[in-house]
């Protein structure tokens, strides 16, 4: 009898909901096992993750557990993924990839603009900022379902959060409140967004990669390169989305702007006219 795939995820609804989308995706008549950690993100849900840094908070535990062997897999939502992995581990790839963008989540009785807008992402703020100047900003944390009680409960006049996680929890509407799907060029998603990433072992990858999504896996490539150049992270608010040839760019020192990325051969080059970008914007580090 095959032994079970062992996939590491975070505890979190959503998380569980994206890793049985992996084990059924992967896993075939072997079947898998969830092995649940808790990240230290998820355990320290009074930090600010601008302040105290983002990289790795909610993926250390599961690199951990994929490291001592405890796990085969390792589910990620691709945007909490630092661009530097540990010595020895690899994104094998992702599953295709759900609807990227942003939603502003608004209060039903809220007349006019929203006075004080919660969120806990630098990128989000700052897009949001141009839309609502005069607005006041919130740290808002926790998992899909405390946030949106949180807004109901009037901690805020509004909020942003994935469309994919949404959509994947099933929360189509919500009692008291109101989704407005944001376009890409009002608000670009973090790079990501909206993927599932894999992550295993180098010497696994071959494995995994053949049954994952090779659409998916170089536009996110793409994007990784991208913020790998600025250093970025959860603190940093740079938004960076690849799709139909273009790259779409949020920086918090350039704004919105958009390029061509046609006739992608290798990732070396692309690298290149990604680097050429970056130093045309007046924000290359």
């Amino acid at each position: 009898m095959e032994r079970k795939l062992k996939i590491a995820s975070r505890r979190s609804p959503l998380a569980l909901i994206q890793t049985n989308m992996v084990g059924e995706h992967l896993a075939g008549v072997s079947g898998y096992e969830i092995v649940e950690k808790v990240t230290t993100g998820d355990k320290q849900q009074g930090w600010s993750l601008e302040k105290q840094g983002g990289k790795g908070l909610f993926t250390k535990e599961l690199e951990e557990a994929l490291l001592s062997g405890e796990a085969d897999i390792a589910m990620h939502s691709a945007k909490d993924l630092p661009t530097e992995l540990p010595k020895g581990l690899v994104i094998a790839g992702y599953l295709p990839r759900d609807t990227p963008n942003d939603v502003l989540i608004l209060r039903e009785n809220i007349v006019g603009s929203p006075h004080k807008i919660a969120t806990a992402s630098p990128r989000r703020r700052a897009q949001v900022r141009v839309m609502y100047p005069k607005a006041e900003f919130l740290e808002i944390r926790g998992n899909v379902a405390t946030r949106l009680n949180k807004m109901v409960d009037g901690y805020a006049d509004a909020t942003v959060m994935a469309a994919a996680g949404l959509k994947r929890l099933n929360i189509e509407s919500y009692s008291g409140l109101k989704f407005i799907p944001l376009a890409v060029d009002h608000m670009v998603p973090a790079v990501g967004q909206g993927a599932i990433a894999i992550e295993c072992h180098k010497d696994r990858i071959e494995e995994f990669r053949p049954l994952l999504d090779a659409e998916t896996f170089q536009s996110v490539s793409i994007e990784r390169i991208f913020l790998t150049m600025l250093g970025g992270g959860c603190q940093t608010a740079v938004g960076g989305h690849f799709t139909d040839g273009h790259l779409h760019i949020f920086h918090e020192a350039a704004g919105y702007s958009k390029h061509p990325l046609h006739n992608i051969v290798d990732l070396g080059q692309t690298a290149e006219r990604i680097a050429d970008i970056i130093q045309a914007i007046g924000v290359l580090q």
